[in-house]
């Protein structure tokens, strides 16, 4: 950031504070997500926006090496007590949290000292992985369902608030005003919902947000999971996004929907290859069904996300695709007759709310990147439940272990040259600090400790 553009950003931020106090706001949340997928936060008074808008607030790079219990691994890049990095509010998109009143939030991008993008900072990654596409004339469009649990129990317990059968009208009366007012909180947000409903397991529900850039959709995740969290004790109630909430019980998933566009045409469908796409369009899917593999480790990259990744729950345990199947990871959703120039979009089941979203959605854009490049296509589409496929003709598992995701996601060529050798090196360090943290725990202990922390 040079003199000119930090005189710029003063100036907004001096004007945005204005209108700040004068509608009894406060402070200033300013938030990024960890390698853990935890979102850290730093905060400013409004009248220190201006300065922290232009010379950023001083936070240590130790962030970056956090394990969910808030220990620290090291890694070569980033991490340790000496150093320090500088989060500067992003303006355009700093928003009064209705939900917490006398606040304000915006998310953090961070620099160096010297002004440079930190290597590890989630949002400069993903925005060059979408530079890269716009380098080619290509756009995507990207959007995170959030799935939660809500609790009437204890600080650590799990106690389900409603009880209503799956998907039953019964848990949207049982809590209607707790929803009603969430749904308030997300408009005066900003937040375009476009569907909300309660889901499978006890106390869950799930929002759907419209599509947007990916750096804009990865910040609305975390506006909207905020939100959620203040909301929920509000009403006297805990929400979790964890991928378990309960051992044994389904858990909350964090699927990522992705079309890619070039000149206003959605290039997932009104085609001649697989499934009505263009060809450029399937070669982007394939490019991701090839890598979910190494993917897995920034997409669903806690232990507690292979408690939730296993067959015949609907969360995409197998390295296969399908038309309008919820059971493959990667299913192609081609919208109602009339409607796919629009709708049709690809649907990553197998990624959950523990994710980094910059990083996963970097991950996903570089291997369908890699895709087209490659002139990839997709393998023949899977109907039904592929568990239930002849052993012979049963698509390949995805990982069923972080370790196993970890060690794919290091051997993968295009995903360490998209993402960088720091990105590669501290995801990878986190992933195995969480690894053995858990070693020899019981999937009760390792529900426990992940119910409550991201």
């Amino acid at each position: 950031m040079d003199d000119r553009e930090r005189a710029q950003q003063a100036e907004k931020a001096a004007e945005l504070a204005v209108e700040l106090t004068a509608g009894d706001v406060r402070g200033v949340a300013l938030t990024f997500v960890d390698t853990s997928g935890i979102t850290r936060s730093k905060a400013v008074p409004v009248a220190r926006l201006e300065h922290a808008a232009a010379w950023g607030v001083g936070a240590s790079p130790c962030f970056d090496t956090f394990l969910l219990d808030d220990s620290i691994v090291p890694a070569r890049f980033t991490g340790g007590v000496v150093g320090d990095l500088r989060l500067h509010p992003v303006l355009d998109r700093l928003t009064p949290l209705s939900a917490l009143p006398g606040w304000a939030w915006a998310p953090a991008a961070r620099y160096a000292q010297d002004g440079t993008a930190h290597p590890v900072d989630g949002r400069t990654v993903l925005r060059r992985a979408a530079g890269r596409l716009a380098d080619e004339g290509l756009t995507v469009r990207a959007a995170f369902e959030v799935e939660w649990t809500i609790s009437q129990g204890g600080p650590d317990e799990f106690v389900p608030a409603c009880h209503g059968p799956a998907y039953g009208m019964a848990r949207l009366t049982e809590q209607a005003g707790y929803l009603s007012d969430l749904l308030e909180a997300l408009a005066a947000s900003g937040v375009a919902v476009e569907q909300i409903h309660p889901e499978y397991a006890a106390g869950q529900y799930e929002v759907s947000v419209a599509a947007e850039e990916p750096v804009g959709a990865a910040d609305t995740t975390v506006l909207v999971r905020e939100t959620i969290r203040a909301v929920s004790q509000a009403h006297g109630l805990r929400a979790s996004f964890s991928p378990k909430v309960a051992a044994g019980a389904v858990g909350n998933g964090g699927h990522v929907h992705l079309s890619l566009w070039r000149d206003g045409r959605n290039l997932m469908a009104g085609g001649a290859a697989a499934a009505g796409m263009t060809g450029t369009g399937e070669a982007f899917a394939a490019g991701i069904l090839e890598r979910l593999p190494a993917l897995l480790a920034l997409g669903a990259p806690s232990v507690a996300s292979y408690l939730r990744l296993v067959p015949s729950h609907w969360a995409g345990a197998y390295a296969c695709w399908g038309p309008e199947n919820r059971e493959a990871a990667l299913r192609f959703i081609t919208g109602p007759a009339g409607s796919s120039a629009q709708a049709a979009n690809l649907e990553v089941k197998c990624f959950d709310a523990t994710a980094n979203p910059c990083f996963a959605l970097a991950g996903l854009l570089a291997a369908g990147s890699a895709g087209i490049t490659e002139g990839r296509t997709l393998p023949a589409p899977v109907a039904g439940d592929p568990a239930l496929a002849a052993e012979a003709g049963r698509p390949a598992r995805l990982p069923s272990s972080l370790e196993e995701a970890v060690r794919a996601f290091e051997g993968d060529p295009v995903l360490r040259a998209a993402l960088g050798e720091a990105v590669i090196d501290t995801v990878a360090a986190v992933r195995r600090g969480e690894i053995a943290l858990f070693a020899g725990a019981t999937d009760e202990e390792i529900v426990a400790a992940t119910r409550y922390r991201h």
